[in-house]
């Protein structure tokens, strides 16, 4: 008799569920994942296309360039969507305004 009283107070009582289990325990760290995605790549990368939208806008003839390719010229005249660098004597290439990767203003 004895050790079925002990038997029973050894039991342990039902399980409950937890607060971090279930549903809740899988949508927290995929929102902070995002989250931090967001702020690491997305958000930056958003930045820079904006800053190098603003530098093909302000392009004018005399500016000095440096492209992607690492050509250095001059704008000798801006079109719609190409510039015209000089980069010699008698030396003239028409290229995309994308394709401009630095502006070095004429004032400077």
């Amino acid at each position: 008799m004895i050790l079925l009283f002990l038997a029973l107070a050894q039991t342990t009582a039902p399980a409950t569920p937890g607060v971090g289990g279930g549903l809740g325990g899988f949508i927290v760290p995929m929102t902070l994942m995002l989250v931090i995605m967001y702020f690491l790549m997305i958000r930056p990368q958003r930045k820079r296309a904006a800053d190098q939208e603003r530098l093909i806008a302000s392009m004018k003839t005399g500016d000095k360039v440096v492209t992607n390719a690492g050509i250095h010229g001059l704008i000798s005249n801006v079109k719609d969507t190409t510039v015209i660098v000089k980069v010699a004597d008698n030396v003239k290439i028409e290229m995309e305004k994308s394709a401009v990767a630095t502006v070095i203003k004429a004032d400077s």
